[in-house]
């Protein structure tokens, strides 16, 4: 007999953050607008599910800039593009719409500020991951990536005393603090970013997460496996102790994760639909589990506007 929950509980906040959602709608906007096909560099967010319904709407999604035809309609992902996409971009003279998350731009400017000021620039994040190529291309002479606190103190830098940190902004909260603090150890008078670069809604979900994973026997994340903070969601519950899996869909649940599973936690990455949690508690519901609650921790109230493109083709039509 298939194991039964007695109980859900829902993480709050969970899925979709402001820098999402704006670049989501600038997909969906921009093929309103302009009409198929609009090309898309990258994914424009690390969901699957997303991708493939703006796929079916008519966006087209590429790797690179280069590929798009020239003249044509290109959105640049939430995750931000280093400037050397945008000179490409302006020499196929594509009509450029930038989806990329405020902040992310944020971290951009710091590193373009730290350069200017002639700072080693330490960046905290993920080798490969779109945003740290994106925010690494600003200064790439000027920027060395570290990934632990390993790589801190493997690292040499020309000026001890000039030296600054900036960080994905998709990253654990708690492992970022700790190799903040082994940097500091190692460089005395590193400065870093006015206000901290983990964004409001990695947080949020993590320390979501963190009590979610005391109440619950196994926590399900659902996001995409190239979503950095839905790993990072996973990783946390397990720090605390509890059994987590991330999953695209509720078809990927296993039926031994749910054996001796009394109460079951579900959060979902940033880049992640409701409706796939929706789906998730439905599966659930139709196993026989009657209770389904919210745990909520931190309310949210954040939102960006569209890019100035969108708004202003908006407004004209």
């Amino acid at each position: 007999m298939a194991a039964t929950p007695e109980k859900l509980l829902l993480a709050s906040p969970r899925g979709y953050c402001a820098g999402v959602d704006r670049a989501v709608q600038t997909v969906e906007r921009a093929l309103e607008l302009y009409g198929a096909p609009v090309y898309v560099r990258k994914e424009i967010v690390h969901n699957k599910h997303v991708v493939q319904q703006l796929r079916e709407r008519g966006a087209i999604f590429v790797e690179s800039e280069t590929e798009v035809p020239p003249g044509a309609t290109a959105v640049f992902s939430a995750h931000g593009v280093a400037p050397s996409v945008h000179e490409n971009a302006a020499a196929r003279e594509l009509t450029v719409i930038d989806a990329t998350c405020p902040l992310v731009t944020k971290v951009h400017v710091e590193a373009r500020r730290f350069a200017a000021e002639d700072y080693t620039i330490v960046m905290i994040g993920h080798e490969g991951h779109e945003e740290v190529e994106g925010t690494m291309g600003e200064a790439p002479d000027r920027i060395v990536l570290v990934q632990s606190e390993a790589d801190v103190d493997a690292l040499e830098v020309p000026d001890p005393q000039r030296v600054a940190y900036i960080s994905q902004t998709t990253l654990s909260v708690d492992e970022t603090r700790s190799i903040i603090q082994r940097l500091r150890q190692r460089f005395p008078d590193i400065i870093g970013p006015r206000t901290d670069d983990i964004c409001y809604a990695t947080t949020n979900r993590q320390a979501a997460v963190k009590e979610l994973a005391r109440e619950c026997d196994l926590v399900l994340v659902i996001g995409s496996r190239n979503s950095s903070n839905s790993n990072r969601l996973v990783e946390v519950a397990r720090e605390c102790g509890t059994a987590s899996h991330l999953i695209d869909n509720e078809s990927q649940v296993q039926e031994e994760w749910l054996e001796g599973a009394r109460v079951v936690g579900i959060s979902s990455g940033a880049s992640a639909p409701e409706e796939l949690v929706e789906r998730l508690v439905q599966f659930f519901r139709e196993r026989g589990t009657e209770s389904v609650q919210e745990l909520e921790v931190i309310k949210e109230n954040m939102r960006f506007m569209l890019p100035k493109t969108i708004r202003q083709a908006l407004a004209s039509a």
